[in-house]
């Protein structure tokens, strides 16, 4: 039966594990072993620590009794190489991070402990989750598992090869612009970027725009909506998270997935279409014919399940988006803890973001901050009819790796704008999102909903629906086949 465990959702894990047919221990070694075998060729992960796996499976046994009430006890994780994890170093995907133990946990981290979860290392990411591919100078790039000449995406690229790989049931990543959604997409994933404010450990709040949120990449609805709560972390008596900043769900079970096990299917939800972006302002923005056919494959799929799909409308006043956005995207790289004189050590990307970033005036930042504000507003108005909109996410399969400007930090950035025009908007938006695995054939296309602020679970409710149609719990990328 283990060496079938990789094989299994991160639900039926849990309830193998509570109905006491497999241990943590257990389940906990098969995904180690998995991960040392796959991880040279892959490189979903910088760092991995069997001994704090273990160290973590001891305390579970100690506290056996609580596996019942913890949503994600005993389930094998990996975090993002930009959190901090105590005993683990964190590389920020950079030569300038530490390959010293980090003394702390974060935020994030904590929650999910406090949940149940056992980390087994570190997933890799680009320098400093900047890019939306996953290839950096402190060692090979992460590759796609369905097709390992090409990028998983990113910026949490490494938890995707994880995840898709069965290397782990499922992986927390976090999304500035489009960094859970862009590797779902390309790896063949569910992943949802919540609503700013509903993952303390990851709320945007704290951050330049409100832009990176954190959330779950998985192969299901289901566990999507359970690794979402375990990043929520734990609630007071009455439910409400266990943070004054944080959002509550909108329910009463305070518990996605009890909901999501609750809800009666959706019907006739208003489904807004839409493939207009922003970035057609600065650059020529194009997707594939099989981007288009997937998408008109959803909207038909959704009209036959009696949904109302129509034209979704364009924000109002939505020209001067690229030119604010980029002014905060190069603010945040000014702000990296980077001198002058490491920047010779940083990739050119990097490079670009905080020499032209460290050159903006307070008053230009405050100008683009202010402009954003304002497009967020429009943004909600034009989609306020909408239940869900649907939009394309990348504009095209999964690239091959080293398809992005090496030297130019400009043009790379805006090969980037054109590989995933979808995506950044939504997190200026604070709005919530999923990435759904439409299709495989042969290589991953996704679909984007978009959903009111706040309503997480519409999207997983509708998002169950297609699941079912589209039958993508059955589909493995073809590392699997041979495994």
């Amino acid at each position: 039966m283990t060496n079938q465990l990789h094989d299994l959702t991160a639900i039926e894990l849990r309830e193998q594990m509570l109905a006491g047919e497999v241990t943590a221990r257990e389940v906990s070694e098969h995904f180690l072993s998995r991960a040392e075998a796959l991880n040279g060729e892959l490189r979903a992960f910088t760092h991995l620590s069997p001994e704090c796996a273990r160290a973590r499976v001891d305390e579970l046994e100690r506290e056996e009794g609580l596996k019942h009430t913890l949503p994600l006890w005993g389930i094998p994780i990996g975090d993002k190489d930009l959190d901090h994890r105590a005993g683990m170093p964190t590389s920020w995907g950079s030569r300038l991070g530490s390959s010293e133990p980090q003394p702390e946990s974060g935020r994030l981290a904590r929650d999910l402990d406090a949940s149940g979860t056992v980390s087994i290392g570190k997933t890799n990411c680009p320098e400093f989750g900047f890019p939306a591919y996953t290839e950096n100078l402190i060692g090979e790039p992460a590759r796609n598992p369905w097709d390992t000449t090409r990028t998983p995406g990113g910026s949490s690229g490494g938890a995707a090869v994880a995840v898709a790989a069965r290397m782990l049931p499922c992986a927390p990543g976090s999304d500035g612009g489009g960094s859970i959604r862009i590797p779902a997409a390309a790896c063949g994933l569910v992943g949802l970027k919540p609503s700013r404010g509903r993952v303390p450990g990851g709320t945007g709040i704290d951050q330049l725009a409100g832009l990176p949120v954190s959330g779950p990449l998985t192969r299901t609805v289901e566990d999507a909506a359970l690794l979402l709560d375990g990043m929520i972390g734990p609630r007071h008596g009455d439910g409400r998270a266990h943070d004054p900043f944080a959002l509550d769900a909108p329910h009463p079970e305070r518990s996605y997935l009890a909901a999501l096990r609750a809800s009666e299917t959706p019907r006739n939800l208003r489904v807004g279409v839409s493939t207009w972006t922003p970035w057609t302002e600065r650059m020529e923005i194009s997707w594939s014919d099989g981007v288009q056919d997937v998408l008109e494959r959803t909207v038909s799929r959704l009209a036959a399940l009696g949904h109302d799909v129509l034209p979704a409308p364009t924000p109002e006043r939505w020209q001067g988006y690229a030119d604010a956005f980029r002014t905060v995207w190069q603010a945040g790289g000014a702000a990296l803890p980077v001198t002058d004189e490491a920047l010779e050590h940083v990739e050119p990307l990097t490079r670009w973001l905080v020499g032209v970033g460290r050159q903006r005036t307070a008053a230009e930042l405050a100008h683009a901050l202010k402009w954003l504000t304002e497009f967020e507003a429009r943004v909600i108005a034009a989609y306020e009819a909408f239940d869900v909109i649907l939009t394309p996410i990348l504009n095209d399969v999964a690239p091959a790796l080293g398809s992005f400007d090496p030297e130019d930090g400009e043009r790379n950035f805006e090969q980037q704008c054109q590989f995933t025009p979808f995506t950044s908007y939504v997190n200026v938006a604070g709005l919530p999102a999923i990435a759904l695995p439409i299709a495989a054939d042969p290589l991953p296309i996704g679909v984007q909903l978009i959903g009111r602020a706040g309503d997480e679970l519409t999207l997983l409710r509708l998002g169950q629906q297609l699941e079912r149609e589209f039958a993508w719990r059955k589909r493995a990328c073809p590392l699997e086949t041979v495994r």
